[in-house]
Order: structure tokens, then C-alpha cells, then sequence
């Protein structure tokens, strides 16, 4: 993947870097040479020679883009996935939950000015929508795809009015943004049905996409399976519209993602994010959290997502060579190398230079499907079925199927305790005692926790929604940072809800932002609880 990584000098820039972007996408100065600009050449395409197929790979490529700051300080390490080795020179940062706002920044802006601005501002305006509908509909499902990476972030965010005004934008309540994303889906649906149904077999979108190499059928899928996602995701503050959602998903022409080759996975071009940031930042490291299920587990996927103690570092300490150990997060890991021999993602085998790196798994899928039978919804099958396979296709998907039998049946491994071989204020005891196989006599919530913990394993590495389903179940059990200092705004033992607003929202579109926190209901601190982050039981 093409992608514009930066180093450690960019993590120190100034927090005001990225403004120009949202700037000129969302309209919220009122230079117009500023904006014709944008719209001439923010793709690096002239008007004169834009091709509708040449737009739609870059678009693609920036869902992940400048990926450290945008997701990796953040959702990865939320979720209980990663956590950097190190402070990047500050004892206030993210992982101590004192947000740096450049990176917040970053995360806000890149959806606008690399996704949702090409969009809107080439694609649409040359008629796509009514002369190549099929195209139109991979276009949607990207938007959607994008957005709801920033509305899980955030919270009420600019959407429905994006691009229509050189003076403000208007944030949109986050209840809204999904009845869009909702709407957006039904579209790209009933395109790609219609385009399948008419042309069997044909690909006219071969040549433009890095994700399905232009296969339609896998499209749909995708579409199908994204609103059931979607519709989990809401299930706690509008269980009717989840039902009904979900039940649509559940029962839609074209099926949803159900084997490894329906993976979803954004193919590069020698820059993968994760390969970057271990391999060439040495800047992430297995979290803690990971470890404590994964060594418990004795899971045989271990050693296709991380590398082992390296020895060759001091610390932790060659004593350890062979051992998998994380960091937890909020430690005071210091500057490097005090923390840099600990675990790391596997570079080498998995996350290579080259490897695709994945939007959705057909495991995550079954996994949606175990809760969705879990709740009774219609055509979801049943949850035990879902739930093993589940793990078996997550197994095979790294190739370690051979021991998907004894996994699965596995009734008396549980987690482990934290310990750190280096300072011992970070230990923790496990905080969870939940076995991998499937008992039918537990209770429902036994049963969710059950599910979501393996759908969390199965999800690695995409932390985005890892850090969401945490959210919205409370599973699995992660440890919390060691080191607060939110000075009371995030409650250690709840975790962080969102991410702040950056800075610059306030000086550039300060009336939307005024509405948007109302819209948010709550303060703008990594306290507050999103929409669909209800305080109450999952049944």
C-alpha cells in the first residue's frame, strides 16, 4: 500500500499540520482559491485527465492512511491489540489518556480529505451514479466503510452536509449517521444485485480495485455482512432497528462473507502499515491483554500474530527468549530501548511488507452470527455452530487448522495474570475466567462473553472494531492503563469511550461543533459515551 507514513519527527509536529485538508473539503474557510484547488488536484489527477477507474484504488488505499497515529496510538491499543514501546518523548500521550491532539487530528481529517472529499467532489460529479450504478455502489460501501471508522471514534461528526458550504458544515447526531450508512447500503446492495443479476460473470471493475480485484460477488457480501455489523453495533440503543437490520443481512440476496477467500483485505504495495510501524519504526509491541488470553489459551495462532522475547535486547532479559510478553498499557515504558525486546507483531511470516491488511474476516462474520442466534433473530442459525465455526475459519485463515479439534474443545484453559518482568506495579491477576468451549447451560451473558472473546482473537489486528465491541459488551476483559491521567475525565476501570474533537474544529467550524457537542450529549473528553454506548446490561 501506498501509504504516507511518518516518522518519529512527525509525531512531534505541530498539532495544526492537518488542518488545511479539512479546510478545503468541508468548506469551513471561506478561501474559494483554496477550494478549487482542492478539487483540482488533492488526488494528484488533472480534471482533463481523470479517469473514472483511476480514483477508486488511491480511495481504496486510504482507509488505512497514515496509520500509526490514525489508528495504531489508539484503537489498536484500546482494544488490548498493541502498545507502543515507547513515549515518543512525551510522559503525556494517548496511552496515559492525555490525547495528543495531532494525532486526534489526523484520525478527524484524513476520512474527509482522502475518502469522502474524492468521493463527493470527483466521482459524483461526473455521473456515476445513474451512468455506472455498480461503480457507484463500491463508491458507497467505501464512504461507509470509512465513516464509520470516524463516527466510532468521535462521535457526531460532519456527514450528510459535507462539501455544501464554503462556511461552516454541520455535524450530524451519530443516531443520523447510521440511518445514512443504512440507506447507503441498501443502495450499493440493490446496484450490485442488479448489475450480478444482468451480467453474470462480468468484471468491469477488475482493474480498479485492491480489495476484491473487482469480483462484484464479493462485494455483496461485503455490503451484506457491513450492515450486519452495523446493526450489532446499535443493538443496546435500538435493539428494533438492530432486529430488523440485521434480520435484512441475515436473509439478503448474495449471502454474507462465510469462507477465508471472502476476506476482505486491502492489497499494497510493499508499505504495509503493520510491517512499517514493527519491522521499520520499532514502534509496536504486543499489549499485555493479548497475551493473557492467547498464553492461556495456549492458541495456535500465537506465533503467526506475534515473535517471541528477542533475546539479543537486555531487556526484558534473555532469561525470557521464547516467551510471549506484552506491554500493558499505561505503563511508564520510557524512552527506548527499556521496552523494546518484548513481543512484537510477526513481521516476518504474517505481517510482511507486502501482505494485504484486513477490513473484515469472514470469522468476524459467524462470530456476528453466534450473537445474532444468541438473540433469537431470524435465520441466524444457531449460536453454538456459529461460534466454532467461527474459530475453525480463523484457524484456517492462518493456517493452523490442524489444531481447530483440541482448540474448541478445550473446557480448561483460561487466561493468565500479567507479569512484568521489569516492574512489578504493572502486574495484574487475569480478570476473566472464560473457557474456549461452548457450554449451552450458561447464561446468555456467559455466552456473549464467550463469543466476543473469540471474535476479538479472530478480529487481530484490526483494533478499529476490536475497540468498538469492547465498548459495547464490556468483553473481552481487558487490563486497565496502570497510569491515568485524565485527571478524572475517563474512569480507569470503565476505559476510554472516544477520542476528542481536534482542536482545530473550535477555530474553524465553531458554531457545528457547539451543536455537534449537544448532539453528543456529554463533554468533549475520552469520557463520554458514544450513541450507541449504552450504560446497561447486553440482555
Amino acid at each position: 500500500m501506498k501509504t504516507n507514513y511518518k516518522t518519529y519527527k512527525y509525531l512531534n509536529a505541530n498539532r495544526h499540520l492537518f488542518v488545511f485538508g479539512l479546510l478545503v473539503i468541508l468548506g469551513f474557510s471561506g478561501c474559494t482559491k483554496n477550494f478549487e484547488k482542492y478539487n483540482t488536484d488533492q488526488t494528484g489527477i488533472a480534471d482533463k485527465d481523470l479517469k473514472i477507474p483511476t480514483l477508486f484504488i488511491p480511495i481504496e488505499q486510504q482507509i488505512f492512511q497514515n496509520y500509526q497515529v490514525a489508528q495504531n496510538l489508539n484503537a489498536d491499543a484500546y482494544a488490548g491489540y498493541s502498545c507502543p514501546p515507547q513515549t515518543f518523548g512525551r510522559s503525556l500521550y494517548n496511552m496515559n489518556y492525555v490525547f495528543v491532539d495531532g494525532w486526534d487530528n489526523t484520525a478527524f481529517n484524513q476520512i474527509y480529505t482522502k475518502i469522502l472529499g474524492p468521493i463527493k467532489n470527483k466521482l459524483a460529479p461526473l455521473g456515476i451514479k445513474t451512468s455506472l450504478p455498480d461503480f457507484w455502489a463500491i463508491a458507497l460501501l467505501l464512504e461507509v466503510e470509512a465513516m464509520d471508522r470516524l463516527t466510532d471514534k468521535f462521535g457526531p461528526a460532519p456527514y450528510s452536509k459535507v462539501g455544501t458550504s464554503l462556511v461552516t458544515t454541520p455535524y450530524d447526531s451519530q443516531q443520523s449517521i447510521y440511518q445514512q450508512m443504512f440507506l447507503q447500503l441498501d443502495t450499493a446492495a440493490t446496484n450490485l444485485q442488479t448489475y450480478i443479476a444482468a451480467n453474470p460473470g462480468k468484471t468491469p471493475f477488475v482493474n480498479s480495485d485492491v480489495i476484491f480485484g473487482g469480483d462484484y460477488t464479493k462485494w455483496l457480501k461485503f455490503a451484506n455482512s457491513l450492515r450486519l455489523r452495523l446493526a450489532m453495533h446499535i443493538v443496546k440503543v435500538d435493539p428494533a432497528t438492530a432486529k430488523t437490520e440485521a434480520e435484512k443481512a441475515l436473509s439478503a440476496t448474495g449471502g454474507l462473507l462465510s469462507a477465508v477467500a471472502d476476506d476482505a483485505a486491502i492489497a499494497g504495495s510493499g508499505q504495509n502499515d503493520y510491517y512499517v510501524i514493527t519491522a521499520s519504526y520499532t514502534d509496536n509491541s504486543m499489549n499485555a491483554s493479548i497475551q493473557s488470553y492467547m498464553v492461556g489459551y495456549n492458541d495456535p495462532r500465537i506465533a503467526k500474530y506475534f515473535k517471541p522475547i528477542d533475546p539479543t535486547l537486555a531487556e526484558p532479559g534473555a532469561q525470557y527468549k521464547g516467551q510471549y510478553i506484552g506491554i500493558r498499557i499505561g505503563s511508564d515504558v520510557g524512552a527506548k530501548p527499556a521496552y523494546s525486546g518484548y513481543s512484537v507483531y510477526n513481521f516476518n511470516d504474517t505481517f510482511t511488507s507486502t501482505a494485504p491488511q484486513l477490513i473484515m474476516t469472514a470469522a468476524e462474520v459467524w462470530f456476528l452470527k453466534a450473537e445474532a442466534a444468541l438473540r433469537g433473530w431470524t435465520g441466524a442459525g444457531t449460536a453454538q455452530t456459529n461460534y466454532e465455526t467461527g474459530i475453525q475459519t480463523s484457524l484456517a485463515q492462518y493456517g493452523v487448522s490442524s489444531g481447530a479439534t483440541a482448540y474448541v474443545a478445550d473446557g480448561t484453559s483460561k487466561p493468565i495474570a500479567y507479569v512484568d518482568p521489569q516492574n512489578a506495579v504493572n502486574n495484574s491477576p487475569a480478570l476473566s475466567t472464560i473457557t474456549i468451549k461452548w457450554d449451552e447451560t450458561a447464561t446468555n451473558e456467559v455466552k456473549l462473553e464467550r463469543i466476543i472473546t473469540q471474535k476479538w482473537l479472530a478480529m487481530f489486528p484490526e483494533g478499529q472494531e476490536a475497540w468498538t465491541e469492547f465498548r459495547r459488551t464490556g468483553y473481552p476483559k481487558l487490563f486497565p492503563v496502570v497510569n491515568n491521567n485524565s485527571n478524572g475525565t475517563i474512569d480507569t476501570k470503565i476505559q476510554v469511550r472516544r477520542l476528542p474533537y481536534p482542536i482545530d474544529q473550535y477555530k474553524t467550524n465553531a458554531p457545528a461543533i457547539k451543536a455537534g457537542l449537544i448532539l453528543l450529549g456529554g463533554l468533549d473528553n475520552g469520557g463520554t459515551r458514544l450513541w450507541w454506548d449504552v450504560d446497561k446490561g447486553n440482555f
